[in-house]
């Protein structure tokens, strides 16, 4: 194999996992229309087609995907074995991509980075806001975030903050237009900002525990986000409950701009985790990074 078919091949696992030449192009550092001639100088040279490209999507052949499926881990090995070489260097350096929800960000995540960067100015960190469960090792992510520690078989989870609860609130504008429900199921009587979820499409169904006793609720309303920060502000604006983490009410609740309803009912969950691979190696990047965001128990 000549040299420099070890780039052809490196530009068609970004695009292969990607599925898009402009994500691609973005993570190597090359126009578009350069990796677009790397990849129909490769194909051209191998004599197939690897890659179906549409005005929309790009997605692998099936000679794309044997290829990416019996190549790709070889080249994840070589780039781990480089950055554990380049990292006996005296300093630890590299660039961490982690993939988080909103709230994870804002409350976790960026107040830890934000005092250990400084010490470390060789470590780069990328965060990409998610609001659906991403594949890691198929999105070439190093780090991801999610509620819980129930992750698949292959995944190492490390806490990095506490458990969370989660309150019903609303504002006091809508609770006077609205009698404050005093059992789970006077909730359906109610205008609840939904919550889809995009690991699946679905509407959740409010989680409420009060001792032994666990219902699943689920609720209508005017409004659907994606996300509990929208939630939040549609709550503020009286549009009716929501069902939001208690560290991000809780500063209208003490201003008196949220009013909490059903508190007996509202329960605690397994607060954030990092996820990785278990048999990755870690860089003494990733290292410092995941002892930085590591909970630890004098944290509140």
């Amino acid at each position: 194999m000549r040299k420099d078919r070890y780039n052809d091949l490196l530009a068609f696992i970004a695009v292969a996992r990607a599925q898009s030449f402009t994500r691609a192009a973005a993570q190597l550092g090359v126009s578009q229309s350069a990796l677009s001639h790397l990849i129909r100088a490769l194909e051209a040279n191998m004599g197939v087609r690897l890659l179906t490209r549409t005005t929309r999507s790009v997605s692998p052949t099936e000679a794309g995907e044997r290829l990416l499926r019996n190549i790709g881990p070889h080249f994840q090995e070589i780039e781990a074995e480089l950055m554990a070489v380049a990292e006996l260097r005296d300093k630890p350096s590299g660039t961490i991509r982690i993939t988080a929800t909103e709230t994870a960000t804002e409350t976790v995540l960026w107040p830890k980075l934000a005092r250990l960067l400084p010490a470390h100015p060789l470590i780069k960190v990328e965060v990409t806001v998610e609001s659906r469960f991403i594949d890691i090792v198929a999105e070439r992510y190093d780090l991801g975030v999610r509620l819980g520690d129930d992750l698949a078989r292959d995944m190492t989870a490390v806490r990095i903050s506490p458990d969370m609860r989660f309150m019903i609130v609303g504002s006091p504008a809508y609770l006077a237009r609205h009698p404050s429900p005093a059992e789970p199921q006077d909730l359906t009587r109610h205008d609840c900002i939904n919550l889809r979820l995009m690991s699946n499409g679905n509407l959740y169904a409010w989680e409420l525990r009060k001792g032994s006793r666990q219902v699943n609720v689920r609720v209508e309303g005017q409004l659907v986000f994606n996300g509990t920060r929208p939630i939040l502000q549609a709550a503020l604006a009286g549009f009716g409950l929501g069902y939001v983490p208690q560290e991000m009410a809780r500063p209208h609740i003490d201003t008196g701009q949220l009013m909490p309803v059903l508190e007996d009912w509202c329960p605690t969950f397994p607060g954030y985790h990092l996820y990785y691979p278990s048999r990755r190696h870690l860089s003494r990047a990733m290292t410092v990074v995941i002892d930085a965001l590591r909970h630890s128990p004098e944290e509140q």
